[in-house]
């Protein structure tokens, strides 16, 4: 199973044939320059390209009216004039005479990318098409869409497929609201968008594009509005989304399939929607959405102007539904105030509806016509000099980039796992190695002396193969690893990992222990203490440990975290989403460590999440160390996550219990001011 790539070359056909400086955007070259990077890049040979066809009328017919369909059918024969006379029937939408084959060809190949995923085909994919779909409605064109791709192929997945709970994550710049029109009282599919809103003063500028626009009927709580109300919006804002809106209700709803209206004009440099989110944020994005649904991801393109920004967060995309994992994301990451305001009012919004953000304290609002308060007025649009601005951020980021892509480029080995004797039962997947080397005898006798637990000679030949296939992973050999460890030196291996990483070239480094592994009290915050055998200087705040099964919620320090594990599927998933993650990407750690300890009381299925999450804040550089006693199926569905594969579904959603909310809460508030992506609402204003 691979990723499929859905194009057509015909789809380039359709453009502008006058002037409309609103119109002139959406050009042929957006899929011609797409698809050169992909080629530049290699991604294109790496996936299974598939020829998109044209969907026939009756599969149009399953979201638009005849009517409509056969005045798209006529415009084929229609001349320039006329087609121009047309146009201004709708708003901002040009016709072509061959308008209606690239059209039909655009929502062919989204069925056919849906087809592909659900028969098996393939695990997922991107269909590269235009015209875009989701501002069309059962009988109108609307901003440059002609027919509603990504919902037409969700009604497919419905009638052909059986489907029942579909995901729509819409992050084009611009509301959806074709889509939000087609599905707004069906609670088989959620839908997801965020926008460039204003305060309903950016296009399409409508009142239900709103936060507390939430669906009706029994489609209540099914609709999911996020409003950005200022311009700007970076990386920090959009992973914050993730976490804090989406990804709850998401895992809440267990979706069977996940549609994804891929609109790149939220991306940095783009003069539609002016914001800052990078490129490689679009792999992050991609790799949190892949978690769902047995990894069954389809995107498939909508917006998009600036073609090296387009381009480039293409490939980005296609990187990670090909399991590569994502380059760490630039800049801080702090959600801007306006976007924790936004952030707030979706959560008190959709809190009637979702057990999940109750649990997280969202309060509801006070009845279903609130509206959230405008606060500041949003900037206007950026006149020339600061539009200027804008494009020389997008140069660097872009440039920026490509520099990241030159001196750190994809790893030979995706994952590579060591352990002291074969295992029976242990399936690892195609590609990942088995590595049989370890550091010298006497290094490693070195970082073992202060261990007692370390003195034996099973614990001392494990300690080599972890320390040795750490270094494979620091000098950019190995992107992840697997060791297993003796149950009696499962403390002793991860405190001396712990302080090898640091040593050796990570500059930050995050911990995450599960079970009765206590950090050790002469560690601290940089890592330092006597008996690291090293010379390198230290800087405060180069190690974060987190502990997953402690007895009580405690922070001794920012740096040194402890939670109970929770007892729940919904309490589980409320402590990854709610504390760990947002703890990880706040962190922007250069490895992460994943330790099992003894009695570490995770379910096969809890561990893969957890490993598969953290892959995207180090940049897929995630070493997890399991003891000897652990099953050879865990083993096996963490070597799976770590090489990009989809982990297996926690079962039934659960709400947390009462003790495991109040640790959550609790850590939050105490966590926050210095861990700014936990924020989920705007700090309250001091008058």
């Amino acid at each position: 199973m691979g990723t499929a790539l859905v194009y057509h070359e015909d789809m380039t056909a359709a453009r502008l044939l006058w002037d409309d400086p609103e119109c002139e955007i959406e050009c042929p070259e957006r899929l011609t320059t797409a698809l050169e990077r992909l080629q530049q890049h290699g991604l294109e040979q790496r996936c299974l390209r598939l020829i998109a066809r044209e969907a026939s009328e009756a599969e149009l017919g399953l979201v638009h009216s005849p009517e409509y369909v056969a005045l798209l059918r006529g415009t084929q024969a229609l001349g320039t004039r006329e087609l121009q006379a047309l146009s201004k029937q709708y708003d901002a939408v040009y016709l072509h005479p061959s308008t209606f084959h690239c059209a039909r060809l655009a929502a062919g190949a989204t069925l056919q990318l849906v087809d592909a995923v659900l028969t098996g085909a393939v695990r997922n994919g991107l269909a590269l098409v235009r015209p875009p779909g989701h501002h069309s409605q059962r009988a109108a064109a609307n901003g440059f869409c002609v027919f509603n791709n990504v919902a037409i192929a969700a009604k497919h997945a419905q009638q052909k497929h059986g489907l029942h709970r579909i995901l729509i994550v819409d992050w084009d710049v611009h509301h959806g609201q074709g889509i939000q029109y087609i599905f707004e009282d069906d609670p088989s599919v959620l839908y997801f968008s965020w926008h460039r809103y204003e305060h309903g003063h950016f296009w399409p500028c409508l009142r239900e594009s709103d936060a507390d626009a939430v669906g009706r009927g029994q489609g209540l709580g099914f609709t999911v509005n996020l409003p950005w109300n200022q311009v700007g919006m970076g990386n920090a804002d959009y992973v914050a989304a993730f976490l804090h809106v989406l990804l709850p209700l998401a895992f809440e709803f267990d979706p069977e399939l996940v549609l994804v209206s891929a609109g790149f004009d939220s991306a940095i440099g783009d003069p539609e929607g002016q914001m800052l989110a990078t490129p490689e944020c679009f792999a992050h994005l991609t790799q949190l959405l892949q978690v769902l649904a047995g990894g069954r991801v389809c995107a498939v393109l909508e917006g998009g102007y600036h073609l090296e920004s387009l381009s480039q967060s293409v490939c980005m995309m296609v990187r990670a539904l090909l399991g590569d994992p994502a380059l760490p994301l630039s800049g801080p990451m702090e959600p801007h105030s306006s976007a924790l305001e936004s952030l707030q009012c979706v959560r008190a919004a959709q809190a009637p509806h979702w057990v999940s953000l109750q649990q997280q304290g969202a309060a509801p609002v006070l009845s279903s016509g609130t509206r959230c308060p405008e606060g500041r007025p949003s900037p206007l649009p950026p006149g020339e000099p600061e539009f200027k601005a804008v494009v020389t951020q997008a140069a660097a980021a872009l440039s920026s980039l490509l520099d990241q892509l030159r001196l750190h480029p994809i790893p030979a080995v995706r994952v590579a796992v060591t352990l002291t004797a074969p295992v029976t039962g242990l399936a690892l997947p195609p590609g990942v190695l088995c590595e049989e080397g370890s550091l010298a005898q006497e290094e490693m006798q070195a970082w073992a002396r202060p261990h007692e637990a370390l003195a034996q000679d099973e614990a001392l030949i494990a300690l080599g193969k972890v320390l040795y296939l750490l270094d494979r992973i620091l000098d950019g050999q190995v992107s992840s690893g697997l060791a297993a460890t003796p149950v009696s030196a499962a403390a002793a291996t991860l405190d001396v990992a712990v302080r090898y990483g640091l040593s050796h070239g990570a500059q930050r480094l995050l911990c995450v222990a599960v079970g009765k592994l206590d950090r050790p009290p002469d560690l601290t915050d940089d890592g330092y203490d006597s008996r690291v055998i090293c010379t390198s200087s230290f800087t405060s705040g180069r190690n974060l440990w987190l502990s997953i099964g402690g007895e009580e919620a405690t922070a001794p320090s920012m740096f040194h975290v402890s939670v109970p594990l929770p007892v729940t599927t919904g309490g589980f998933l409320s402590c990854v989403l709610a504390l760990v993650l947002p703890l990880a990407y706040s962190f922007q750690p250069h490895l992460v460590l994943v330790a099992l300890g003894p009695a570490h009381g995770l379910r096969d299925p809890q561990a893969a999440l957890l490993a598969a999450l953290l892959r995207g804040p180090a940049g897929g550089r995630v070493f997890a160390l399991v003891d000897e006693e652990s099953t050879p199926q865990l083993a096996t569905v963490l070597a799976r996550v770590l090489n990009g594969e989809a982990p297996p579904s926690l079962g039934p959603f659960s709400m947390a219990a009462p003790e495991d909310t109040q640790a959550l809460l609790y850590l939050r508030g105490r966590l926050e001011p210095t861990w700014k992506m936990l924020q989920a609402a705007a700090p309250p204003c001091v008058l």
